[in-house]
């Protein structure tokens, strides 16, 4: 980034920035910029590349860059922890920034990461770090100690770091960090990985620590996409067709260039039918001095649309379509001995539906982007999930070399898999590259709702077999969806299902007759990665099962779920979350939420307690739910209890974070929200219709249980949200004996 690109100086959070004008650089020691009286000590040192820079100021402070882009599940705390634990820095008095896109060619010719992989999703921030940040704090960390070795004449072995502070005991000399750091910067890197600490000498790592940039959003400090500008840029808000795959017919333009501060009118194509997404949908940006121009040029465009093919597609006609295909044969993609047989032979029998509709992202900032497209060059600013498949997008759509597209991520205003699309930041491109200035696009509440990428919707058809002893013999869950792979480059039609269901998912391994069956059902709705994806859809079904199996077999649903369960082993889980699923912890969280929450004791009337658990990208989480129902049909959740295993915690204080943004996040879903479809289009454009939770909806009480078991880690910004669902509806049967099959509850309750 050049010193033409700035943030609003309200919310200059990035203060920092090297007197160069670089807002952040990532670069090898010998060439990283630094502010005057700067000095820094690390960056990569062999074998690997390590992921993060750390300056070192003679005020002592520390910054860290973070390389995964934050959207409040606190990789700007958590990853630069893992720096500060091996570096033995002073934790008070880091500072941590957002690491730019930073990519190379690698000797095979193709473009890789510089320094380390950089992108938020799937969970995986803490996995995919965990060891390259710690080799780059104890990198530092072997230079500064080296340094004052050096300086001091004596064996680095003698020498020890804490909170920032160099000290030799024999001699009892030390030093600082910010004493000690411009001659550590002279130090060439070591060439062997230094040491790790083992779990036992942690000091910070597991410690509860508050979020870094915590109070730059609380006083309104925090830099998000939609405040970021460039010099000289223009603003852009589009026309799309409001309609799945359709065109338009005729445009008329002349009223909407006639408006005061409109410069420019731009179309955009609609991407094939028959291959991925580069922009979701054909439309017209209006290029203007400012929003408000660019808003009432929108509105002043006369746009003719076609309705596209899927014009007869509604939601109600979207629903018989998967119950029609449930009536016939699937592809089946698990099938573990006879499933057919057994179940024919099962003492006992039980079967259900459950439907799920679209849901969509709806972040509260709406998509943004800032791109200037020039000749040799283009920057970008975005909030985005996936800075590197906004390069490469904008590199395919403009044929450019992707190292000359700078992409600086800004925090997210909310992700939840959304950002990972980067149409937004494509459209942004085009519009630049038409008129040859930065230009940043502005999408309404309305755009996002209506040009979304939906989680999926589908029909599940579950059922099970028991034998005379009470031991499951038999399952099968069939399900028809459309896969959110419908358009993804070289997937062929037999692949869909792989989003849609994880075949070793719970109860895989532990019946011995087992079939998963999928339906690739058709829709016109984009579909895309929806927070924990299809866990969240399977978390709701499985687990409403089990209680619904338990309740005809008068069994208590906590009690069939760990005697199904068994005992603790690894099993092998090909999917995301892998490589194995060991039952026994997930048994751990759902007896440690049943102690906290109480579960079992007597309710009152009108009152259920409910318990659900999942294992989800290799997290285990439980949680009871406590709900109160009026006589006219009023819910009530006054407490959620969680248990929460993800190995090796690095920050309670994030674990914490996250499971209560899930529990609301899924009590939010669970309670209103549907995506509506009629004529091949979105119905819903504000959330007077999409009614997101209110306050006064959300548990007043949330805890949460960790276990830190010393395990490999995993991530937890996805794990929290798909026990919700079932654990609610399993306490609203308690309550009132209404079971929830179709979500979302809405006035089932009152009906």
């Amino acid at each position: 980034m050049d010193g033409s690109h700035h943030f609003a100086t309200r919310r200059d959070v990035l203060r920092y920035a090297s007197a160069a004008g670089a807002l952040i650089v990532a670069a090898p020691l010998s060439a990283c910029s630094r502010r005057p009286g700067e000095s820094v000590a690390i960056a990569d040192g062999p074998p690997a590349a390590v992921g993060a820079f750390i300056v070192i100021r003679p005020d002592e402070t520390v910054l860290i860059a973070f390389p995964n882009p934050e959207m409040g599940q606190g990789v700007d705390t958590s990853l630069p922890m893992l720096i500060a634990e091996e570096l033995d820095a002073d934790f008070d008095k880091v500072e941590t920034t957002q690491m730019p896109l930073e990519l190379k060619y690698g000797d095979d010719g193709e473009i890789t990461w510089k320094y380390a992989i950089q992108g938020s999703g799937g969970s995986t921030s803490i996995t995919e770090h965990w060891d390259g940040l710690r080799r780059a704090g104890a990198t530092a960390r072997q230079l500064l100690v080296g340094a004052a070795a050096a300086d001091w004449t004596v064996d680095a072995s003698e020498i020890t770091v804490a909170k920032g502070v160099i000290r030799h005991e024999t001699s009892g000399r030390t030093t600082t960090f910010g004493a000690i750091a411009s001659a550590a910067a002279q130090l060439e890197p070591p060439t062997q990985e230094p040491a790790l600490k083992p779990r036992d000498e942690f000091t910070l790592i597991g410690t509860s620590q508050k979020m870094k940039n915590a109070r730059a959003i609380v006083t309104g400090k925090a830099v998000y996409g939609i405040d970021a500008e460039m010099a000289g840029m223009v603003h852009a808000v589009m026309a799309r067709c409001p309609y799945f795959d359709g065109t338009a017919r005729s445009v008329d333009e002349r009223a909407a260039r006639a408006i005061p501060g409109v410069r420019e009118i731009v179309k955009i194509d609609r991407p094939p039918l028959d291959g991925p997404y580069s922009v979701q949908a054909e439309g017209y940006a209006v290029v203007a001095d400012s929003v408000w121009a660019a808003m009432k040029g929108r509105d002043a465009l006369v746009i003719d649309w076609d309705h596209g093919p899927y014009a007869a597609e509604t939601s109600a006609g979207f629903k018989d379509h998967c119950r029609d295909l449930l009536s016939g044969e699937g592809q089946i993609v698990r099938d573990d001995g006879d499933f057919d047989a057994a179940f024919a032979a099962a003492a006992t029998t039980h079967e259900a539906h459950y439907w799920e509709p679209y849901v969509s992202h709806a972040p509260l900032e709406p998509q943004n982007c800032i791109v200037h497209v020039r000749d040799g060059s283009v920057d970008v600013i975005a909030p985005t999930q996936s800075p590197s498949g906004a390069n490469r997008n904008i590199a395919r759509v403009l044929d450019r070399d992707r190292l000359s597209i700078k992409v600086q991520p800004t925090r997210l205003g909310g992700g939840f898999g959304r950002r990972l699309s980067t149409d937004y930041a494509v459209e942004a491109a085009l519009i630049s590259d038409a008129v040859r200035k930065p230009v940043k696009l502005l999408w309404t509440r309305d755009d996002d709702l209506r040009h979304d990428f939906y989680r999926p919707s589908g029909m599940h058809h579950l059922r099970a077999g028991f034998d005379a002893d009470g031991k499951m013999i038999a399952w099968t869950h069939r399900l028809a969806s459309a896969s959110k792979y419908y358009r993804r480059p070289n997937m062929p039609e037999t692949n869909y299902y792989r989003a849609e269901l994880y075949t070793d998912d719970f109860p895989a391994q532990l019946v011995e007759n087992l079939r998963v069956e999928y339906f690739s059902a058709k829709s016109g709705a984009p579909r895309g990665s929806w927070r924990a994806p299809a866990h969240t859809a399977n978390a709701f079904v499985v687990q409403s099962f089990l209680d619904e199996i338990a309740a005809a077999r008068d069994e208590d649903p906590l009690d069939l779920r760990l005697r199904l369960l068994g005992e603790p082993q690894e099993l092998s889980y090909e999917q995301h979350g892998g490589p194995v699923f060991n039952p026994g912890r997930l048994a751990g969280v759902l007896r440690l939420a049943a102690e906290k929450a109480g579960y079992g004791a007597p309710m009152p009337a009108g009152r259920g307690r409910g318990i659900a658990a999942h294992f989800t990208f290799g997290g285990y989480v439980a949680q009871v739910v406590d709900v109160e129902v009026s006589a006219e049909g009023h819910l009530r959740v006054p407490r959620v209890v969680a248990a929460v295993d993800v190995g090796t915690v690095v920050n309670p204080n994030g674990i914490a974070a996250q499971l209560e943004s899930g529990v609301n996040d899924g009590l939010s879903t669970a309670l209103r929200l549907a995506i509506n479809i009629e004529g091949g289009r979105v119905t819903d454009g504000n959330f007077d219709t999409y009614q997101l939770m209110r306050i006064a909806d959300a548990p007043r009480e949330i805890e949460t249980h960790i276990i830190d078991n010393g395990d490999a880690s995993a991530g937890m910004g996805e794990m929290g949200l798909p026990p919700l669902a079932p654990a609610l509806a399993n306490a609203i049967f308690q309550a009132t004996g209404t079971r929830i099959r179709n979500l979302p509850i809405g006035d089932q309750l009152s009906a």
